[in-house]
């Protein structure tokens, strides 16, 4: 009697244990301060917006943020692997390259960060979303012309998705902007939203 008391309970538990459901498919975003919701309310940046409508629409998938504020393309370079066997995602958005070019950085440097980044996740099986970016021609026309080009470019070479601008819609709106005229406030985090959805649902299987 005794043994049959103490198998019940491990029956019912491994039973249980056989019917847990999968979890949800990782869509990684690795950006900077544009991802990171610098300046804003937690919760109210296009990352957190993006990951309530995937959940509204029951996509079945979930977003993991591991944006900072501040970071470059180097720098996602060097976390990427450890973000990748972490969350094993499906999707992976990439936002990365204003601070390079901000800094005056050396644009091949950051074109060829990027395609490691690119080449890294598709190496884990996962797809890939590129976020392009634009600075202002004040910069130099070439350099900001060249930067431009990067995302386009690394797209059609590895045949993956692109958010032509994150800022399209809003760029030249002053009021959409924060004090500091470089990040998008409260307000434009819908647009940029869904900006990354229009690109985004097309990699999403069922």
């Amino acid at each position: 009697m005794v043994a049959a008391l103490c198998w019940l309970p491990f029956s019912n538990m491994a039973a249980i244990a056989a019917t847990d459901p999968e979890p949800e498919p990782a869509i990684l975003v690795v950006g900077d301060s544009l991802s990171a919701e610098y300046g804003l309310q937690r919760g109210s940046g296009w990352v957190a917006l993006l990951d309530r409508r995937l959940s509204n629409e029951k996509t079945g998938y979930q977003i993991r943020n591991s944006s900072i504020s501040g970071d470059t393309t180097s720098g996602g370079v060097s976390r990427l692997p450890a973000a990748l066997e972490q969350h094993q995602a499906k999707v992976v958005i990439i936002e990365l390259g204003s601070n390079d070019a901000l800094r005056g950085l050396s644009l091949t440097a950051t074109e060829d960060n990027l395609s490691k980044m690119i080449s890294m996740s598709q190496q884990s099986g996962a797809q890939v979303l590129l976020v392009g970016m634009q600075i202002p021609p004040n910069y130099g026309r070439p350099y900001s012309e060249r930067f431009r080009q990067i995302f386009a470019s690394l797209a059609n070479r590895y045949n993956i998705a692109l958010v032509p601008f994150l800022l399209d819609g809003i760029a030249t709106e002053r009021d959409m902007f924060q004090a500091d005229g470089i990040h998008p406030n409260e307000q434009a985090q819908a647009i940029l939203a869904e900006n990354v959805w229009k690109h985004l649902q097309p990699l999403l299987k069922p």
